[in-house]
């Protein structure tokens, strides 16, 4: 779920640009680009994710035009390549949609704040929880990273799309709709989940070193 056109208080507006603004200067400091430097391949597997996360962006159900409902993938992203990349590719994700007439540019702040910063912290969390809490075990990895942590994010992101209607807009439809849409969150979980889910199983059963939250030493060579 994303802003297509502004039904947001100009306060909030300028509330979400910032604190998106100062996350991703902080991100910035951790120096991402590093890793694209050293690794050629890694290059064309990050640009080649984050073409394809715009192409996918494109499938969108929109009943209104302030508001879209589509898949994130930005669990994947960040499965995948960490936080610090991942959010940078949902930010050029965001600026596209502005640049092919999508979405309005005042809402690039909120947007990327709705679909990127909430659920990479709601997916990172649950990372570091199979991470540093369950055994090693290669299926609780898959299932509770990739599907359920998907879910969770979609629902997250979603959740927080809804608050900020309800708590910054002025429009009384705008609210009415945007309950109704959270109406929907449940039939976008399952979807996101499945695909995240089973496109996140395919690339470690057939590139493992791909996803840079796995670490195929810990849960398959010492098994």
């Amino acid at each position: 779920m994303s802003f297509a056109q502004s039904v947001l208080s100009p306060w909030l507006l300028v509330l979400c640009a910032a604190v998106s603004l100062a996350l991703l200067a902080w991100l910035m400091t951790l120096r991402p680009w590093q890793a694209l430097v050293n690794d050629t391949a890694l290059q064309h597997r990050w640009l080649a994710a984050t073409l394809g996360v715009v192409v996918l962006w494109q499938l969108r159900a929109q009943a209104v035009d302030w508001l879209t409902l589509h898949l994130v993938f930005t669990t994947l992203l960040l499965l995948l390549f960490k936080a610090p990349l991942a959010l940078v590719s949902n930010v050029l994700v965001n600026v596209a949609m502005v640049a092919i007439g999508r979405n309005d540019w005042t809402l690039l702040g909120v947007n990327v704040l709705v679909t990127g910063i909430v659920p990479a912290v709601v997916v990172g969390l649950v990372w570091r929880f199979v991470d540093r809490k369950l055994p090693d075990n290669i299926m609780l990895f898959m299932f509770v990273c990739g599907f359920f942590g998907s879910a969770l994010a979609t629902l997250a992101g979603g959740l927080s799309a809804v608050g900020l209607i309800l708590i910054g807009s002025q429009d009384a439809h705008a609210i009415l709709l945007a309950k109704e849409y959270a109406r929907f969150l449940p039939l976008l979980m399952p979807a996101e989940a499945f695909i995240t889910g089973m496109l996140l199983i395919i690339l470690m059963v057939y590139h493992p070193h791909w996803v840079a939250t796995f670490n195929d030493q810990r849960y398959i060579d010492s098994q």
